[in-house]
């Protein structure tokens, strides 16, 4: 399918998709009509006829004497909801075409005031819980594309698909232009990241790496999960005593991780106060 053809049938679908809730209006000329109630001129205005009358069960709309009047927004009376819901969909039953993927996200923005990064951030969240991998690498590199979005919790997302979707060395080359260049400064949860895909992909000489140029800045690891895979890295890469002085050295995060857990078991343990009737 042409990139004209997909927006075209992108179009359409948005201007149908709730056509009915969209009506009655309160006091706008925002109405969703149907495609063949209007025409999109050269000059991008719509033109309707001199007389022109929407009729539902509850309402009627008069147009008189209109000619021309500025381009709306597609579908800007539908919710916000309902518009990622749509683009979910759409883009799950999408074949695996990078050009189908980009034309419907053209498509869907075309008639947005402001690039939408908000909705953008709920579609990610939406194809990350059904694991569409795949699709969350498209759609953000499409943001990216626009200059949309170029923030490190964007680039630790599209790490994070990268890895799942077997990408390794793409995520890899990601952290490294992006991220690896500002280590005394880049979120914990970033770095943490990496080190769990080069753990999981068993690139061991990347991991200690990494967190010696970390070390190097004197940055603590927040938690003992990080400090473990370290260790296990140098055990596995036939160095226990670099291995045992890490250990030593954060210590301190595996006591007060067994004192939260103490903490935990305890609370749940001890009876719960009943509240007076």
């Amino acid at each position: 399918m042409s990139r004209t053809a997909s927006i075209t049938k992108l179009a359409r679908q948005v201007n149908r998709l709730k056509v009915e809730t969209a009506l009655p209006l309160s006091s706008s000329y925002s109405t969703v009509l149907h495609s063949n109630s209007y025409q999109w001129s050269k000059e991008d205005k719509m033109e309707f006829p001199n007389h022109r009358t929407v009729n539902n069960s509850t309402t009627q709309i008069q147009i008189k004497d209109f000619g021309t009047v500025t381009q709306r927004q597609i579908g800007e009376n539908v919710s916000r909801k309902d518009k990622i819901s749509f683009l979910v969909s759409t883009l799950m039953d999408l074949q695996d075409s990078k050009e189908a993927v980009y034309s419907t996200l053209d498509a869907w923005v075309a008639w947005e005031r402001n690039f939408p990064i908000g909705a953008l951030k709920q579609v990610l969240v939406a194809l990350e819980k059904e694991q569409q991998w795949h699709r969350i690498i498209q759609v953000i590199k499409w943001m990216l594309s626009k200059g949309q979005g170029t923030t490190r919790g964007t680039y630790g997302q599209l790490i994070q698909a990268l890895d799942m979707d077997h990408r390794v060395e793409e995520a890899q080359e990601i952290w490294k232009k992006k991220l690896a260049f500002d280590l005394h400064s880049v979120p914990w949860k970033l770095c943490k990241l990496m080190i769990s895909v080069y753990y999981r992909n068993n690139m061991l000489d990347d991991l200690v790496k990494l967190f010696k140029g970390l070390e190097a800045f004197d940055r603590k690891p927040p938690e003992k999960s990080i400090v473990q895979k370290v260790a296990d890295a140098y055990e596995l890469l036939g160095l226990p005593e670099e291995k045992e002085r890490i250990l030593e050295k954060y210590k301190d995060l595996f006591v007060e991780s067994s004192n939260e857990k103490a903490k935990k078991i305890s609370r749940s343990r001890s009876p719960k106060k009943r509240k007076p009737s």
